[in-house]
């Protein structure tokens, strides 16, 4: 029995995601060459950098001098209101410098992540959010 084409493009998808997640571990600076900062889009960033899978690294780098943190957020609603009442600190506005902070997807569960600075504006206003599902390896 042939393969319609659609059946052989899934087949083929389904074959090159496995081959992806095979593989070693990532490490990806946050926004690429732009770093960690205001009014960057996070969320198209990492739909272009997707899948994430379980021990990728996401690294986070900001100067000093910037006002921006990252804060892990507990849940998809503290992600879209950009609320931090019952988020983890994960790195204060000195910990982005240099090779910046890292957090390694640990756990197939959606990560949130985000900046308070200025009273919730980088968040709300620049865009300082992103989240991530890590993906199971099969290695």
């Amino acid at each position: 029995m042939a393969l319609s084409y659609n059946a052989r493009g899934f087949l083929l998808l389904l074959a090159a995601a496995s081959l992806l997640a095979a593989s070693e571990a990532r490490t990806l600076v946050v926004g690429g060459s732009e770093g960690w900062r205001y009014g960057f889009n996070y969320t198209d960033w990492a739909f272009q950098n997707s899948p994430f899978y379980i021990k990728d690294q996401l690294v986070f780098k900001y100067e000093n001098d910037s006002g921006y943190s990252v804060y892990q957020l507990p849940n998809l609603w503290s992600y879209i209101k950009c609320d931090f009442s019952k988020a983890k600190l994960l790195a204060s506005e000195t910990q982005g410098t240099g090779e910046g902070f890292k957090v390694e997807l640990t756990e197939w569960r959606p990560s949130y992540f985000a900046s308070s600075g200025k009273d919730g504006k980088n968040c709300k206003d620049g865009l300082m959010k992103l989240f991530a599902v890590p993906l199971p390896r099969w290695n």
